[in-house]
């Protein structure tokens, strides 16, 4: 047996064991004080008069109205963004055409452009003051100031989670499986739903996860179109800006920890998902 079989592993790294523990140990000093301080914060000023003065502020109409409308948002802006995250990565991972680094760019320019500007953007193309806008106006269908606005901000911003995540993984798997299918007589249908499907279920759970957390917590182009309409068009970040403003501090707190549990909670699943797909990955390794 040769010599280079005892041969012990070069280290990766050179620094001392004390150096890694500092190093280590600043970087989580930091999260702590940078994340987990500031969730401390908001949820102690909720609690400050009680429990029941942040139950009595859930409670009021206005809050339950936000909630209601953030989740109402979020469940029509994520399945539609879903959709069209998969339509995006089917046609820019399975074909090739001409215009398909003009398409990623297209699905990129969110992460570009400011939120405010585009709900500034979308003011400009259905306020009263355009051709469009005032026609939708006049037959009653108003977009600005109103919930569709609302919903067309809220896609704006968030779809390209879904097809961000779809097309490294179905770049990854290749076109075999699906030519193979075809090839054996299955529709595009049938080839979506028993091949594509099933390999990418992960990654679409995940980039809705993403999706959905942003839809929430969006703030900046839904301010713009929304009007700030209290109990028609204030999602939760919208009014706990407005709460704060008005100085009723337990309220705006007690909504922003709701507001804070809801992204935990996607945290969580997140955290889940990744564990869940990094087992199929190891399982299909060994296979």
């Amino acid at each position: 047996m040769s010599d280079i079989a005892y041969r012990r592993p070069v280290p990766v790294t050179t620094e001392t064991p004390l150096a890694r523990h500092l190093l280590i140990g600043t970087v989580l000093a930091l999260i702590s004080v940078l994340l987990f301080a500031p969730l401390i914060a908001v949820l102690a000023e909720a609690l400050r008069q009680g429990w029941t003065a942040a139950v009595q502020s859930l409670a009021s109409p206005d809050a339950r109205s936000a909630v209601r409308l953030t989740l109402i948002v979020a469940a029509i802006a994520v399945p539609l963004n879903a959709v069209f995250g998969i339509a995006a990565a089917w046609a820019i991972t399975k074909f090739d055409f001409r215009a398909k680094a003009f398409l990623i760019t297209l699905i990129d320019l969110p992460f570009s452009v400011s939120p405010v500007v585009a709900g500034l953007c979308l003011v400009l193309l259905f306020g009263a003051n355009s051709t469009l806008g005032g026609w939708l106006i006049a037959h009653d269908m108003p977009i600005v100031f109103a919930f569709p606005g609302i919903v067309l901000a809220t896609m704006f911003v968030t779809f390209p989670f879904v097809a961000r995540e779809l097309i490294p993984v179905m770049i990854e798997q290749g076109r075999a499986e699906e030519e193979a299918a075809l090839t054996l007589g299955a529709s595009g249908w049938r080839t979506f739903f028993t091949v594509t499907l099933p390999n990418i279920r992960w990654a679409l759970l995940y980039g809705v996860l993403l999706c959905n957390a942003r839809a929430m917590g969006e703030f900046g182009a839904v301010a713009v179109v929304s009007g700030k309409i209290r109990g028609e068009t204030t999602t939760m970040p919208i009014m706990i800006e407005m709460l704060y403003n008005e100085y009723l501090s337990v309220a705006a707190f007690t909504l922003a920890g709701v507001l804070a549990m809801l992204a935990l909670l996607t945290l969580l699943l997140k955290s889940l998902l990744e564990w869940r797909h990094a087992d199929l990955l190891a399982a299909t390794r060994r296979h």
